[in-house]
């Protein structure tokens, strides 16, 4: 009675108020009929209250979020399933699923009545323009009388996770998708000196191209064989965010910071999808290390960015000694994402030149004085052998990509 005390309406409230107030002025009056029309508009409410607080409606939710991890802009569908399990049938429900003001608000509906045994389906749609981790939910139903006077309100405990990811940006296959070192057997061990005839063939494996069926060892051995120079490289890399306060500028989608982990969304899935191994590194050292299976670790680099923030570190000496560690991936493909760079940040990590592997960097935005600082950072870098790809946001980074792609086409041609 407590609960349902505390549910009635306005409505039912100003019912109370006014049954209250006649009675008592048909008392101090010696109004007979004002006392009954008192005790009427007194008991309305009351009897509400008292049908409401009874209601043993049994209800079970169900909902489903399709995707659950979205890229910002995109749409995600929630169904909900409404089933009344009881063998009542249920009265006016207004139902009403808790979602955080960045997807769109609450989602309210209004359901008559709902059969013992039935069920109703709802759906609703939410978006987002910023990345994070929401939670939808829990749902919440609201019991209300007939005539609006009591409105109790009873919540689920099931909620759901929705994901919203940086914004992925698609990127050409070139050169520098195929510039590092990794395992595997190159070309050069593969093919002899004495042509491609006597190359080292393997025995045929379910799912090889027939088109890379040898002959003549096919005829020699009796069995098909594959030409085992084509295989494919397992190549390894590693995947750097400059996430410090003081390299970012700037607020919201167009700040630096957004912008950078936009890019760095961009290249992981790229590089993951060609078949790299990667790990993910930020200044605070490595946050995320290389994952056995492909889909794995592009669901995981996701997650992470998608709750990324700013650090308050203004050093970038952990980060830089991850980028030197790591084992074969240390020797792999190096890219990594920066905000402002001073020219003694530059310089550190100009050094970190070791192995074999080509080391990417990419300079987002000018920086809050010009560009005189990233030309500068740039220069020590080019200078140190890295590639550099200056660009304003991460929408730029395609171009700025094939065009690297390119440029390393040039170095092999020319030490060739």
């Amino acid at each position: 009675m407590r609960r349902a005390l505390a549910g009635l309406t306005t409505r039912g409230r100003s019912f109370v108020a006014a049954g209250a107030t006649a009675i008592v002025c048909a008392v101090v009056l010696g109004e007979r009929d004002l006392l009954r029309a008192g005790v009427l508009v007194l008991v309305l409410p009351l009897l509400c209250m008292l049908a409401v607080s009874r209601t043993r409606y049994r209800l079970a939710c169900a909902r489903r979020l399709e995707p659950a991890r979205l890229p910002v802009g995109r749409e995600s569908r929630v169904d909900l399933r409404l089933e009344n399990v009881s063998r009542l049938p249920s009265g006016l429900l207004m139902v009403e699923d808790r979602v955080p003001y960045a997807l769109g608000g609450r989602a309210r509906f209004v359901l008559e009545r709902i059969e013992p045994h039935g069920s109703r389906q709802l759906g609703y749609r939410i978006r987002s323009d910023v990345r994070g981790r929401y939670r939808v939910g829990p749902l919440t139903v609201r019991l209300a009388d007939p005539f609006g006077m009591v409105e109790l309100v009873r919540s689920f405990s099931l909620s759901d996770t929705l994901t919203v990811t940086p914004a992925i940006v698609p990127l050409p296959h070139s050169r520098l998708s195929g510039a590092w070192t990794g395992g595997g057997d190159s070309v050069a061990r593969a093919v002899s000196a004495a042509g491609e005839d006597d190359a080292a063939p393997r025995e045929y494996r379910h799912g090889d191209d027939l088109r890379r069926v040898h002959w003549r060892s096919t005829a020699r051995h009796g069995e098909l064989m594959v030409r085992r120079e084509e295989q494919h490289f397992q190549s390894s890399g590693t995947l750097f965010l400059d996430t410090r306060r003081t390299a970012h500028w700037g607020e919201g989608l167009s700040g630096s910071f957004e912008q950078a982990v936009s890019a760095t969304a961009s290249i992981g899935v790229h590089l993951v999808r060609t078949g790299m191994s990667l790990r993910y590194v930020t200044d605070a050292g490595e946050a995320l290390p290389a994952a056995p299976s492909e889909g794995a670790f592009e669901g995981l680099l996701l997650d992470a960015l998608a709750v990324a923030r700013r650090s308050k570190g203004g050093s970038l000496s952990a980060g830089l000694t991850a980028l030197r560690g790591g084992g074969r991936e240390g020797e792999g493909l190096v890219v990594a994402v920066f905000g402002a760079l001073t020219a003694e940040e530059a310089r550190s990590v100009a050094e970190v030149r070791s192995g074999k592997g080509t080391r990417v960097a990419v300079l987002v935005g000018g920086g809050p004085a010009g560009g005189a600082d990233r030309d500068a950072a740039a220069g020590l870098l080019r200078a140190a052998g890295w590639r550099v790809l200056p660009v304003r946001t991460a929408a730029a980074l395609a171009q700025a990509w094939t065009a690297a792609g390119k440029a390393g086409e040039d170095f092999v041609r020319d030490g060739a």
